[in-house]
């Protein structure tokens, strides 16, 4: 496979050398720190909800868990943001993977499963709670399975690169 060279014209920019040999505190760890924040929050909050719907703490009432689709928007906002800078910084590892096209497929998926699930059980205020439940436990389903591939695949992301740099194969 060749490896096009607008990833290397990436790697060259001083953005992405920055992000990647800065000493500074806000450098690459300080990025990848908040990736993860941004991922607990979007991911955590969806659990959050998704488990209620599927029966666990069932004397919590739902409809107030609304206010956690606010959680997961900030999130997701906060990881896309700071996954664009970490692309930035190794766009060859990133783009040559299939694993990372597998990662934004899942988070395609369960965003997607997110707002649907906002608009068609939490929209809806004339909903019994019994009823919210009925119409949300396959989405919840999925939703869980979908952040939990993306998790994993996410994960992966580094022990299947197979190149590191442009040019550079991993492991060589």
């Amino acid at each position: 496979m060749a490896v096009p060279e607008i990833f290397n014209t990436i790697e060259q920019s001083g953005i992405s050398r920055w992000l990647r040999e800065s000493q500074s505190l806000f450098g690459f760890y300080f990025i990848l720190l908040f990736h993860t924040i941004g991922m607990s929050l979007v991911v955590g909050a969806n659990a959050v909800v998704d488990l209620r719907i599927l029966g666990v703490a069932s004397d919590i009432p739902l409809r107030p868990l609304k206010r956690l689709f606010g959680i997961m928007w900030a999130g997701l906002g906060i990881n896309v943001a700071t996954g664009l800078l970490l692309l930035t910084a190794y766009p060859t590892k990133a783009l040559t993977n299939p694993d990372f096209y597998v990662k934004l497929s899942f988070i395609g998926l369960a965003v997607f499963t997110m707002r649907k699930m906002n608009i068609q059980v939490f929209g809806d205020a004339s909903l019994s709670e019994a009823a919210m439940v009925a119409k949300g436990k396959i989405m919840a389903r999925w939703s869980l399975v979908f952040w939990i591939g993306a998790v994993g695949a996410g994960r992966l992301l580094s022990e299947t690169s197979r190149y590191f740099f442009y040019g550079h194969p991993a492991g060589g």
